[in-house]
């Protein structure tokens, strides 16, 4: 990536970057033409291979921004440092809706990249989020007290399920082809009020008295 893009007024950046989680959240990495980015983002085809070599090199770079523009938003909440689950989640979950409000398809291009089964970027796509998902899962299961929920649950798979669940209801979004934040944010509030009920132990017990 050439250098000179973090020159670009910061406006024409995100005109870009939201051009290029447009295109690429629409159709396969294959079918997603650099000239429908650069006519979405208003600069030349030329310009916007002056600034990426290639498709492939702006696709990754797509992949990344998005990795650290939520790590640094996620951090900025605070939902790294909380030690309940569900304040933590939550916490995740409003920033990073500011994010797609920001940046309205960022989510679906996340997901979609998540999912891309073209060879010349699936396997770095799949090696960064690996490791993305392996250390931060670490760190909220070390922080957890079974104390704190029913007897005998298998924290790691409480864990693995509430992602599966949280990815599933983004690919909803994704495929009726509106992603309406406060509708995802609606349903997302749902999800935490049923693990809870779920999976705590002060929330089993209160049901059942």
């Amino acid at each position: 990536m050439n250098p000179k893009f973090y020159s670009l007024p910061t406006e024409k950046q995100s005109a870009i970057l939201n051009a290029g989680f447009h295109v690429f959240s629409q159709n396969t990495y294959k079918k997603s033409p650099m000239s429908e980015i650069a006519d979405a983002a208003g600069i030349s085809k030329a310009l916007l291979f002056h600034y990426f070599r290639n498709k492939k090199e702006l696709y990754l770079f797509l992949w990344d921004t998005c990795c650290r523009i939520t790590v640094e938003e996620m951090t900025r909440s605070g939902a790294y440092e909380q030690r309940d689950l569900f304040t933590c989640m939550d916490s995740g979950m409003q920033a990073k809706l500011r994010l797609m409000r920001q940046y309205p398809d960022l989510g679906a291009f996340a997901v979609r990249a998540f999912y891309e089964k073209d060879p010349e970027v699936s396997a770095e796509i799949r090696e960064s989020m690996g490791q993305y998902l392996d250390a931060h899962a670490a760190k909220k299961l070390q922080k957890l007290d079974p104390e704190d929920f029913i007897p005998g649950i298998d924290l790691q798979m409480m864990y693995r399920e509430m992602y599966w669940a949280s990815e599933g209801c983004l690919w909803e979004y994704i495929q009726r082809g509106c992603m309406d934040v406060n509708a995802m944010e609606e349903d997302f509030r749902r999800l935490l009020a049923h693990w809870k009920k779920t999976y705590l132990r002060k929330e089993r017990e209160e049901a059942s008295l």
